[in-house]
């Protein structure tokens, strides 16, 4: 069996862009949610994805026919709360909302079903990546703390990509990557600020309280890094590109981090090809995509250079 990745995302979203082709509307409908589109980048790197989530309402019925794709299997709760969405229009070149709705809270049968389908894929493929709800009130932080502490117990490779409560929760699982924003560890109060000098406090302090490779990604700055194993610190440094798209690197970097950790790469092997594919999603249109090919010639430019202080 081809190693795979369980992809946690309670919550996936039903999508509508509108963009302009030739003066004409382009009407694009898509699965999306911050899993969603980390399992696309994953899949596009060659790595399976069996992808659980929850799906209700009239959004999570379009979503049962959206999701299944080439490298990527659908594995689905069905639950009365319905999934959430959004219109944008983007024919001005920017994108501007015009309705957005939150996903429904799952209720307590919902949520033990949800935890026991990512508990047994998990622990089946090895490898589990645990993504955020698309809004807070779907799921408590609580069962990312069981499902972090529970995988990792039985020998399961846990990543996170979260932040808040359910970044505090993951720690206890002693998750083996985890993946945080500059912003959000500011917003939490993790950082005193934006400065390197803070973020570098604040991940040596998610160390001790449990991560073994942290990641803070830093918008247009280079991300930091802290590989498991070692106390270096690293910048990592990107080759210079024009954003199309700004939103979903960080997305894209978790995604190519564990794709490349699955392979059996080398952490800093990881960290340059995650840092390809958080480049190239931003020259594009569509979040969490990029071809592998390209992927690596990137990869090949990616500088890792350790942070002096």
């Amino acid at each position: 069996m081809k190693p795979a990745v369980v992809l946690f995302a309670p919550s996936p979203l039903l999508t509508v862009t509108i963009e302009d082709r030739a003066g004409q509307p382009d009407i694009h409908v898509h699965p999306g949610g911050q899993g969603v589109w980390q399992a696309r980048m994953i899949s596009a790197l060659g790595v399976p994805v069996v992808l659980c989530v929850a799906l209700g309402g009239e959004a999570g019925d379009v979503l049962a026919h959206l999701l299944p794709g080439e490298g990527v299997e659908l594995r689905a709760v069905r639950v009365g709360a319905r999934n959430g969405g959004y219109v944008h229009d983007r024919r001005t070149g920017d994108r501007e909302p015009i309705a957005e709705a939150p996903g429904g809270p799952l209720d307590r049968h919902e949520q033990d079903a949800l935890y026991e389908l990512v508990l047994a894929e998990g622990l089946r493929h090895g490898t589990a990546l645990l993504a955020g709800p698309n809004s807070d009130q779907v799921i408590p932080a609580g069962l990312y703390r069981r499902l972090a502490t529970d995988l990792g117990a039985n020998g399961c490779r846990v990543a996170a990509d979260l932040a808040g409560e359910r970044l505090d929760a993951v720690l206890a699982g002693g998750p083996a990557v985890l993946k945080v924003s500059h912003e959000e560890l500011v917003a939490d109060g993790r950082a005193e600020s934006d400065d390197p000098a803070a973020l570098v406090a604040a991940m040596k302090q998610l160390r001790a309280d449990g991560a073994d490779t942290v990641i803070v990604s830093r918008a247009a700055d280079p991300a930091l890094a802290l590989p498991a194993g070692t106390d270096t610190v690293l910048e990592i440094h990107v080759p210079p590109l024009e954003a199309a798209e700004p939103r979903g690197a960080g997305d894209s970097m978790t995604a190519g981090v564990v794709a490349s950790l699955v392979r059996g790469d080398p952490v800093r092997e990881a960290l340059r090809t995650g840092a390809a594919c958080g480049a190239l999603n931003v020259v594009r249109r569509g979040l969490g995509t990029g071809g592998e090919a390209a992927v690596r010639v990137l990869a090949e430019r990616v500088e890792l250079v350790e942070w002096k202080g």
